[in-house]
């Protein structure tokens, strides 16, 4: 029983001492990698400025677009309303035209009908 009593102190012993091992913290980045993380992040930031920049430019040309096609669609219906003006003068002169042209026709029928039971 005292070997039972040994064995069983050694394995609580040793079990005790794995566990109140303390892990060591790990060691900080060597200077290098530092460096090259503060160099990519003034990249990124440098990248994104840029594109900032490039999206402000590009809104800037839409906005000017859309000036330009409000002014070009203005136009437009200006002509469009000035041809349909002209389109309804042309043809209140056809209309003006045919009335004369049936009446006169009329006319010359009448007078001839006149002329035929006259005789």
């Amino acid at each position: 029983m005292n070997t039972r009593a040994l064995v069983l102190a050694a394995l609580i012993a040793l079990g005790l001492n794995a566990c109140s091992k303390k892990e060591e913290a790990p060691a900080p980045a060597p200077a290098p990698v530092v460096d090259a993380a503060k160099e990519a992040a003034a990249k990124a930031e440098e990248a994104a400025k840029q594109a900032a920049e490039a999206t402000k430019d590009a809104a800037g040309a839409v906005k000017e677009a859309g000036k330009e096609a409000v002014d070009a669609t203005k136009e437009a219906a200006k002509d469009a309303v000035a041809a349909a003006k002209d389109a309804a003068g042309a043809a209140k002169e056809a209309g003006k035209e045919a009335v004369a042209a049936t009446a006169d026709a009329t006319k010359e029928a009448a007078d001839k009908a006149k002329a035929a039971v006259g005789k």
